[in-house]
């Protein structure tokens, strides 16, 4: 019977914490580079073309909420919590379908060039003037369509949460929702960045899902 990703971990052999460390530090490199290697590129490139806003006009009125920088920014901790809940093979597959929504949110940045419709506005009281300097200074206006702070998220929350109990899920459920609001209301994306990186993200997971049940 072919070992499924979203089994609990005390129907298989239990890997060590070093062993799902080490996985988790080599394939989280390779995501990185994946990532490093398409984005920075296919935002520059966005830069030189004419980008198409993709956004309802209403949403512009949409408040920046610069306490929501919190959710935002709590996609970091979401990445450190996968050695924590998957088996090393359960890594590998997460890994995979992180680079496979790079890869395919790569080919959309460079076919549907996007601009951010919202003003990039500094908040004026400390701490979130400086967050929000530092933010603006590291990621452009482009690279929007889908959201893969979105995309990321939506996919590490899929794999653990057939880990956790009932409330934790809820929980991390809850999180997610949060931290999928803030990238709107941190003015960093729109609603269809949200909702096409949470597509993705469930696309992939299926499509993964299916291939471990078929044996492949």
């Amino acid at each position: 019977m072919v070992e499924s990703r979203w089994q609990s971990h005390n129907s298989v052999p239990a890997a060590t914490f070093w062993q799902r460390l080490t996985t988790f530090a080599s394939w989280g490199a390779l995501v990185g580079v994946s990532f490093f290697s398409i984005y920075p590129t296919t935002n520059w490139f966005a830069g030189l073309r004419d980008p198409r806003c993709l956004f309802f006009a209403w949403e512009l009125s949409l408040p920046l909420v610069p306490q929501f920088i919190w959710f935002y920014l709590s996609m970091y901790i979401l990445f450190a919590l996968p050695p924590f809940f998957l088996s090393p093979g359960e890594l590998k597959l997460l890994a995979k379908e992180l680079i496979a929504a790079t890869c395919l949110a790569g080919v959309v940045f460079f076919v549907l060039p996007a601009r951010l419709g919202f003003p990039r506005v500094v908040p004026p009281d400390w701490p979130y003037r400086e967050m929000f300097q530092t933010l603006f200074a590291i990621d452009q206006p482009f690279n929007l369509v889908p959201s893969l702070h979105v995309v990321y998220s939506t996919a590490i929350v899929l794999a653990i949460a057939g880990q956790l109990g009932k409330r934790r899920r809820a929980a991390l459920f809850v999180w997610l929702g949060l931290l999928c609001v803030s990238t709107i209301l941190v003015h960093q994306h729109h609603l269809l960045d949200v909702a096409t990186g949470l597509a993705l993200a469930f696309g992939l997971h299926s499509y993964w899902k299916r291939r471990i049940h078929r044996g492949y």
